[in-house]
């Protein structure tokens, strides 16, 4: 599944992906992939990203489920 929410916020922070992936200690290509959903990163990146991006997990890993009733 695509992680759009991720290149929303990497988007409107005006960082690049090469940028970002320097921040957290990955490549350009790992935060290329995550974000067209090829690879599911460790929940250590994912904090590392969140904290780059001023996010939290929710804010960009968390997949809503429109059908679910609370």
């Amino acid at each position: 599944m695509k992680n759009i929410k991720l290149k929303v916020a990497r988007v409107e922070k005006d960082i690049s992906q090469a940028e970002l992936a320097t921040r957290v200690g990955v490549t350009r290509q790992t935060i290329g992939m995550i974000e067209t959903g090829k690879f599911n990163p460790s929940l250590q990146l994912c904090i590392a990203i969140c904290k780059a991006l001023g996010k939290t997990l929710n804010d960009l890993f968390w997949e809503e489920n429109d059908n679910e009733k609370i």
